[in-house]
């Protein structure tokens, strides 16, 4: 196999030496220039796979220069992945260079391991962007490849999802899936991680929305006995426990902006301090994040950082709401049913076709998780078989019909998940939705509280 071509394009004669030799000992054939000068005629001149640059060159300290080199590589040269290595002052530099088309950016100094997967990752990137073609995808194509088990669905866009997700799984790079509550955003991440190189190792799953400010440092990097007043063992933080696998940072947008530098930190250069400690530890982890927050209007408003917004996003999956898949709702219905004909030992449970035709024409607010929570409720109340219209109307009636503020629905006209929703939703309200508060009104800590707003499908 022709070992592939990098560039590397810094001032710095140590960087270029250091490089070309860890590069070469990986197995790649590298080449180097020390200005932008250079850089450009090199490219012409021979096939380049990936070019390495630093952002700042001796004559010029501001970062123009690299800035312009790099959108003259992606005009002439757009398929060529470029890696950006830069120093922690320059970080915001990098953050223009993302958004010029640099596929990711490595802080000085570097960790070998770290920039290797790095290149791998923007090469293999590169190559699955090459072989995208126009064909139709098939499902059971898919199938036959990859463990797309849990993932129920034929419609085109969410078709285009799950071979985004084939073909990404297979490198480390960081993944953002954007996706309203209940469409599955957890089960496309746990998809990644299934179809990876690390699907023997952990997936680590952690709600961020439900970790409190003060407790972050504690839940994701562990704390030493003592540490603080409660700290009465030691013990391991999400990052560690993920080591070697895959973690899953939920409802990323609700970090606070006191804790997104934290997260930064370990993101850029997967190193972190345990709570109580000095020592640094090193993490080998591939981070898949989700939010159903528009995280772009964030950074606008300063609500999100940019930086830690480009780290985050090197790949981004938009999974479909339900009301833009409605074809998928029989199939979704069916494999809902085909659990419960397991769980409840009733294997005679069927839908009709009208039945099935009305729910294709519900609005689904709350997606895949309102429609699993419906199918279950109304199987669990009918002693029927065979399910219509009738049985599902009546429930989704009582779900969507809400009680006036400070009421809650007559007992016999709805179930217990009816009335649970109620309560927070007043709770909510009554708070202007201050989770914290909302949560102790209701003798709940935030986590449970949050949990059962997934379940619910409820928005905050």
């Amino acid at each position: 196999m022709v070992a592939q071509t990098i560039l590397i394009i810094d001032d710095d004669v140590a960087v270029r030496t250091s490089l070309e030799l860890g590069l070469k000992q990986a197995g790649f054939h590298a080449l180097s220039v020390s200005s932008p000068e250079e850089a450009l005629p090199a490219i012409k001149a021979q096939p380049i796979d990936l070019i390495i640059m630093d952002m700042n060159f001796s004559v010029d300290t501001s970062g123009e220069e690299g800035l312009k080199l790099l959108k003259d590589i992606k005009k002439d040269s757009p398929g060529i992945p470029v890696i950006l290595i830069t120093a922690w002052a320059s970080i915001q530099l990098a953050v223009e260079g993302m958004k010029s088309g640099a596929a990711d950016f490595i802080s000085k100094p570097w960790d070998n391991d770290h920039l290797l997967r790095s290149v791998n990752t923007a090469l293999a990137i590169s190559s699955s962007r090459k072989t995208t073609g126009r064909a139709k995808l098939e499902r059971k194509k898919l199938d036959s490849q990859y463990d797309l088990k849990n993932l129920v669905g034929e419609n085109p866009e969410f078709l285009a999802v799950l071979d985004t997700i084939c073909k990404i799984s297979v490198t480390d790079a960081s993944v953002l899936i954007i996706g309203e509550s209940g469409t599955g955003k957890e089960l496309i991440a746990e998809a990644i991680h299934n179809n990876s190189h690390r699907k023997n190792q952990p997936f680590v799953k952690v709600n961020l929305g439900g970790i409190a400010s003060t407790l972050f440092e504690s839940e994701m990097f562990g704390h030493k006995k003592g540490a603080f007043t409660d700290a009465k063992h030691d013990r391991m933080g999400r990052f560690e426990m993920a080591d070697k696998g895959s973690i899953f940072l939920d409802e990323i947008g609700d970090l606070s902006l006191n804790n997104q530098v934290k997260m930064l930190r370990v993101l850029q250069d997967r190193k972190f301090e345990v709570l109580g400690s000095s020592e640094t530890k090193s993490v080998d982890v591939r981070v898949i994040s989700a939010t159903n927050r528009d995280l772009s209007e964030m950074v606008a408003g300063s609500d999100f950082r940019e930086d830690l917004f480009y780290r985050i996003n090197l790949i981004s999956v938009k999974i479909p709401a339900l009301n833009e898949r409605i074809d998928d709702i029989p199939l979704l219905v069916n494999h809902f049913l085909n659990n419960l004909r397991i769980n409840y030992k009733r294997p005679e449970l069927t839908v009709t076709r009208n039945a099935l035709e009305w729910l294709k024409n519900l609005p689904w607010p709350g997606n895949i998780r309102e429609l699993k929570n419906l199918i279950e409720r109304s199987v669990l109340v009918t002693n029927k078989n065979s399910l219509d219209v009738d049985d599902f109307a009546k429930h989704y009636q009582a779900y969507r019909q809400r009680p006036a503020a400070g009421s809650l629905p007559p007992v016999g006209s709805a179930t217990l998940d009816d009335m649970e929703i109620s309560l927070i939703e007043q709770a909510l309200k009554f708070h202007s939705n201050n989770i914290s508060k909302a949560a102790k009104s209701l003798g709940l800590s935030r986590s449970a509280l949050y949990r059962r707003m997934e379940k619910y499908g409820l928005d905050k």
